[in-house]
């Protein structure tokens, strides 16, 4: 296996060549900071490393059937949006490494991450969260809507007043030039033509990190309106794993038959698209750990990974009968190898 520091400089090499000029170096700097800041942020950062090391740490986890999964799952890897119809909705919100892979190395990752983020409590209770919602929702594959249901969830995660304007404060304003592509697509996102938009450069996320982000606002009937453009390469399943297809398969599990839709989600021009919101955003440890790690919503994770996965109806048969025969020991296991694997890496390079 190669060693952590030699397996970051081929990727970043690998990142150089596909973006040219537009590749953030601040933020790829910004980027191993984090990755030295916790073994949660260093699995967060680095899912071209899962990619060409889980086969060696899970071997057995590259036997089960294939589906069109999520891929980079974990648990900051879910957030808010509304949906055609204007309702709340939760659930996985960045599929930036879609890809056909093993069904199960989704949920692997998503529990690695639970053990690796504080306070995650006991492993087998993570797995069986995970796993138990898994399966629930492979039975009866369907969106988590805030409207009405899970009011534990919705009264957590809507901002108050002061958070709301905190969000609005984060929306760094970065001088600079905005690609040609960039401004394109953002302002094809806009609610109607010749606005007047403004445009910078934004610095966010953690794995994405060193690709160009770039933020489009303009006041649109007596408010604002916000639409985001973010790089979107190759999944690093096929570019340094075992994936067979470099094809973008971000738009096909996002617009999955089972999900309630973000309608402002696209992807154009090699550019993930998406309207900003402070209800359209990720939900993360810092703003809401305990809630993150609840066994309540372990479960609608895992469920809404199957609502995900569900979308494949090539693949989903084959997927179901392998369920039936397992339980959350078996995912338990995996994890746990995975989740030392990862400790190993991130306290090699902090």
């Amino acid at each position: 296996m190669t060693k952590i520091t030699g397996s970051v400089a081929r990727y970043e090499d690998w990142l150089r060549e596909q973006l040219g000029d537009e590749l953030v170096e601040a933020d790829l700097a910004r980027k191993h900071d984090r990755m030295r800041s916790s073994a949660f942020a260093f699995l967060r950062a680095t899912y071209w490393r899962w990619s060409e090391t889980i086969g060696s740490i899970c071997p057995e986890a590259l036997l089960v059937p294939p589906i069109l999964s999520i891929g980079d799952t974990h648990l900051e890897n879910f957030g808010t949006w509304r949906d055609a119809d204007g309702r709340l909705v939760w659930g996985a919100n960045d599929f930036d490494e879609a890809a056909v892979m093993p069904y199960v190395l989704d949920l692997i990752r998503l529990a690695a991450s639970a053990m690796l983020a504080s306070n995650a409590g006991p492993k087998g209770a993570i797995c069986d969260a995970i796993w138990n919602g898994y399966a629930a929702g492979l039975a009866a594959p369907g969106p988590v809507i805030l409207e009405r249901d899970h009011r534990w969830l919705r009264e957590t995660i809507l901002l108050p007043e002061k958070e709301r304007a905190k969000w609005w404060a984060k929306l760094d304003r970065s001088a600079g030039p905005v690609p040609l592509r960039f401004q394109t697509a953002l302002a094809a996102a806009m609610p109607e033509r010749d606005l007047s938009i403004t445009m910078f450069a934004r610095s966010a996320g953690t794995g994405s990190l060193g690709r160009p982000r770039y933020v489009a606002v303009a006041e649109w009937l007596g408010g604002p309106v916000v639409r985001e453009g973010k790089a979107i390469l190759p999944a690093a399943w096929a570019t340094f794993g075992p994936g067979k297809s470099c094809s973008i398969k971000a738009g096909d599990i996002a617009a999955g038959r089972n999900r309630a839709v973000d309608p402002h989600y696209r992807i154009v021009n090699e550019l993930v698209v998406r309207r900003l919101s402070p209800n359209s955003r990720k939900i993360e440890v810092e703003d809401a750990g305990d809630l993150l790690m609840s066994q309540d919503l372990l479960k609608l994770m895992g469920r809404e990974i199957a609502c995900c996965h569900a979308g494949d109806s090539a693949l989903v048969a084959a997927v179901r009968d392998d369920v039936k025969q397992r339980d959350g020991r078996c995912l338990e296991k995996a994890a746990r190898a995975a989740a030392d694997a990862i400790m190993r890496d991130y306290k090699a390079y902090a």
